[in-house]
């Protein structure tokens, strides 16, 4: 007698089933010891102008003219008459494709404003990164034309201002810069765009020109 035949149908296969069931376990714990590596977090690629152009500023209230990048444009610092009037000469160069700005303030060396008082107020202004910074460097930094010179400072980390700067002539003019991005800052996404536009700060401060 076929004994297969006489079993009802389902119960021909009984001796393949556990041998379907174990090799289904057998490959599912195999799969648990393989080792998972997540990919890197990733950026968008920033595509930068293939050349610098650079345009001069310059106005009849402000003692001073400089050069910048002809992809940014100038904007007054405030919208309310009274800080106009009372700053003139306090603007930011805004970079609109790249989320940028470079804030720029001018103040006159006076009695009530000394080089040395304006000195500390930026030093100050900087160091208020300390707290998201890994590091500051101070460089010496000196202009082209005559009696321009001061401290260029890189802030490394998730600070919100990666360059800063002051020069001044140390017996009239005193001009402070920033650079900022309109962005949550993340010193990973933001260091190819904060070093290019660290290459514009530094053209901006050697072509400051003294009126």
């Amino acid at each position: 007698m076929d004994l297969l035949n006489f079993f009802p149908f389902k119960t021909k296969y009984h001796f393949i089933t556990p041998f379907i069931s174990g090799f289904i376990t057998l490959l599912l714990l195999s799969s648990c010891n393989e080792h998972y590596t997540p990919k890197n977090k990733s950026y968008f690629r920033i595509e930068f102008p293939n050349e610098r152009i650079f345009t001069t500023y310059s106005n009849n209230i402000c003692p001073f003219t400089f050069e910048y990048a002809t992809y940014g444009f100038i904007q007054k610092d405030s919208t309310n008459t009274q800080e106009l009037n009372e700053h003139p000469c306090w603007f930011n160069i805004i970079y609109p494709e790249y989320k940028a700005k470079v804030y720029l303030s001018y103040s006159s060396i006076n009695s009530l404003n000394t080089l040395d008082k304006l000195i500390k107020d930026s030093y100050k202004l900087t160091f208020k990164h300390t707290v998201k910074a890994d590091y500051i460097d101070e460089t010496s930094i000196k202009g082209i034309h005559k009696n321009v010179s001061g401290i260029l400072y890189d802030v490394g980390g998730n600070a919100a201002s990666s360059v800063q700067f002051y020069v001044t002539d140390s017996v009239q003019h005193f001009i402070r810069g920033s650079l900022y991005f309109y962005s949550a800052p993340n010193v990973d996404s933001i260091a190819p765009v904060a070093a290019y536009f660290r290459d514009d700060v530094i053209h901006l401060v050697k072509s400051i020109h003294w009126k």
